[in-house]
């Protein structure tokens, strides 16, 4: 077998696992079933990831990042937060969870499974943070830009999008219907909008912390 550099095999195999996880699910994907999947030895795939669970942290990780980095990568900084909260929203909707549901209910299946695992609910819980100080970020930014204020804390703000967006996810892979869940997705987003209350006359606004910021009168 030809040699690999080891961070080229993790995401061979992160990727590999990933294949047999949305087909198979958590319980009945082995290390075995990722190595036959990747197409290498078990001895290889046990040497880079020697427990399930190693793996499983992996996988959920990478997953992690990928959403991170769509939301970061979606919003169009340059027009404004209530721009940036439409572009974001939709983007993130149209690149990972309309044709992508597997990805969806694996994502789902390993932070339960992260809970549930002694050692990994610390996994679970970052996993949300991650996702808001992201949101929360190019919210912040948006609105800096343009001069607006945001009517509450852009991390409050950014913890309601993830969960309004968790909700409709979970709605959307259990009974796929995409003309329904774009209308429902409209629909949070002007609540979202809404919420934020975004104006532009200077009024001092709150950063992730809570702190305000921004032009007094």
């Amino acid at each position: 077998m030809p040699y690999i550099e080891a961070s080229a095999r993790h995401r061979q195999l992160v990727a590999a696992a990933r294949t047999a996880l949305a087909r198979e699910g958590v319980g009945n994907t082995s290390l075995r079933a990722v190595a036959a999947e990747a197409g290498v030895p078990l001895g290889t795939m046990q040497y880079v990831f020697p427990s399930k669970e190693l793996l499983l942290r992996a996988v959920l990780e990478d997953v992690i990042e990928e959403t991170a980095e769509v939301f970061r990568a979606a919003a169009d900084l340059d027009g404004g937060l209530e721009h940036a909260l439409r572009r974001g929203i939709a983007e993130f909707w149209s690149r990972l969870v309309e044709g992508r549901g597997n990805t969806q209910v694996i994502q789902h299946e390993l932070t339960y499974h992260a809970l549930r695992s002694a050692g990994m609910e610390g996994l679970a819980r970052w996993q949300y943070e991650r996702y808001g100080a992201v949101v929360a970020d190019w919210c912040q930014q948006a609105a800096q830009r343009a001069g607006e204020s945001c009517a509450v804390p852009f991390a409050q703000l950014a913890r309601l999008v993830v969960a309004n967006l968790d909700g409709l996810v979970m709605q959307y892979v259990s009974d796929p219907h995409p003309a329904r869940s774009r209308q429902d997705l409209e629909a949070v987003t002007e609540m979202l909008v809404a919420l934020a209350g975004v104006r532009g006359d200077g009024v001092v606004a709150a950063d992730r912390a809570g702190r305000p910021y921004g032009k007094k009168r």
